[in-house]
């Protein structure tokens, strides 16, 4: 009976050192794949991509004429950047709480006596993209974007803007909401958006070459337009993926990361699996969060659940919170479909990689 034990354990020892060994080696094996299948032009005009499990790298690659030291636009990914900056802002009690009304930031602006609508708005309903603005660039519907990039102070352009709904009951996405809480945040802090995340979130993550789109009045723009290294946006996911903290030391609270990323509010008839065209996924429904999406990855060997942050063209930061995984890609797939291949990327090559 002894020796059966014996013989047993030795057996199951041997199995998990062959299963052991053997996961490497499908990992570069599919990296490889990957690689080949990007630098053929399966999938096109891929910038980079990067993936770290737990603090460590594992896949580093740049390619189209991109290096490592190349500044790329976030697009609408900095968005969920902009979240963090006000969860600091929350944290630090500089703002007390999300259900502050939007106007006790802005009392010299006209616009809210003028609206009882725009009286009642949060900064949760900016932070939900359920601000209640005649504004909705989903679906393109209407882009308010485009004219608040020509007037002179962007700030003020958005809260002057008409009222469709009543906040907090239509998702509507815009990029006006996260403009005003540039206002808020320089407000509520009496210094800029940027000496704020250089300050609070920049430096304490040692990230120091990047560069901000400023309009004529000083506000830096906290919708997109923020260009940054992908190593760098990695290093914005894996503060997510630790809860806050870096190296140790909290940045953020785990309380704002919870929050901000629960994404329980559903986007209509929406799914960036379905969106990108691929018969390889299964689509599934796409929720929101306080600028941040989650949508579960599903194929018929796999399904992983994504929480991340997503710009035009196929900027994306990824957090799978179950495998340990921080994975960042930067496109040049303006308005198009093909922005959303690197979910197919991320179920035919990446996800399996890290599976027994």
């Amino acid at each position: 009976m002894q020796k059966l034990i014996i013989s047993c354990l030795l057996f199951l020892v041997f199995s998990l050192d062959t299963v052991a060994e053997d996961l490497p080696k499908k990992r570069d094996s599919l990296f490889l794949q990957m690689t080949s299948a990007i630098e053929q032009g399966q999938y096109t005009k891929v910038h980079s991509v990067l993936i770290f499990k737990g603090d460590k790298p594992v896949y580093e690659h740049y390619f189209n004429g991109f290096t490592q030291d190349s500044l790329h636009d976030s697009r609408s990914s900095f968005k969920s950047i902009t979240s963090l900056l006000v969860g600091i802002a929350v944290d630090r009690g500089l703002i007390k709480s999300i259900d502050q009304k939007v106007y006790e930031f802005f009392p010299e602006y006209p616009a809210f006596k003028m609206d009882k609508l725009k009286m009642e708005m949060t900064l949760r309903n900016l932070l939900e993209m359920k601000s209640g603005f005649d504004c909705e660039e989903f679906n393109d519907t209407k882009d308010c974007e485009n004219e608040m990039s020509l007037s002179k102070d962007w700030v003020k352009f958005s809260l002057d803007l008409p009222m469709k709904y009543k906040p907090g009951t239509v998702w509507s996405y815009t990029s006006i909401a996260p403009m005003i809480l540039s206002g808020v945040i320089n407000k509520a802090t009496g210094v800029s958006i940027m000496e704020f995340a250089k300050k609070y979130l920049f430096g304490p993550l040692e990230i120091s070459d990047y560069k901000w789109t400023v309009d004529p009045a000083g506000h830096g723009m906290t919708a997109g337009s923020f260009y940054i290294h992908p190593m760098d946006m990695i290093k914005l996911g894996r503060l997510v993926q630790n809860n806050g903290l870096w190296n140790g030391k909290r940045v953020i609270s785990q309380q704002w990361i919870s929050q901000s990323t629960h994404c329980d509010i559903p986007i209509p008839d929406f799914s960036f699996a379905k969106s990108s065209r691929s018969h390889f996924l299964l689509p599934q429904p796409t929720y929101y969060g306080f600028y941040w999406y989650r949508e579960l990855l599903k194929t018929k060997d796999l399904q992983q659940e994504l929480l991340f942050a997503s710009g035009n063209g196929g900027q994306f930061i990824f957090i799978l919170k179950d495998l340990g995984l921080t994975v960042v890609f930067t496109q040049g797939n303006y308005s198009s479909f093909k922005s959303k291949q690197a979910f197919e990327i991320l179920g035919r090559y990446i996800i399996p990689s890290f599976l027994k």
